[in-house]
């Protein structure tokens, strides 16, 4: 017990230990495989908050980007509506190799289409 309690005091004071952040991207969400989400063409993660961007935040042109995440917790959202359009995709960022994830918090669409074609 007592060594439980001491790892566990060590644990808490180690700066290497990172915490997951919620982030905002911005890319074209496509289905593939059946019943697997991908947010393709995406920017880097900016820092944000788990809600929806109000209207004013959501850019007039959509921006391109390079990155590719996977979206998980989709159960909540109807991803199908926004299939092959540009979205801005919150949620918490999980790194990995060979893809990240996104555990989504929010879905907002940007574009009706995606730029580029990648989204079909």
């Amino acid at each position: 017990m007592l060594i439980v309690l001491a790892l566990s005091a060590l644990l808490a004071q180690d700066p290497s230990q990172k915490k997951a952040e919620i982030v905002s991207v911005t890319g074209c969400l496509r289905e593939a495989p059946p019943g697997t989400w991908m947010l393709t063409s995406a920017t880097d993660p900016v820092p944000s908050s788990a809600n929806a961007p109000a209207a004013k935040d959501i850019p007039a042109t959509a921006p391109v980007g390079k990155n590719e995440f996977r979206l998980i917790g989709v159960s909540e959202f109807n991803l199908p509506a926004h299939k092959g359009q540009t979205v801005i995709v919150k949620g918490l960022h999980i790194k990995a190799v060979p893809v990240s994830r996104l555990n989504i918090t929010s879905v907002t669409t940007v574009s009706p289409a995606c730029t580029g074609g990648r989204g079909k």
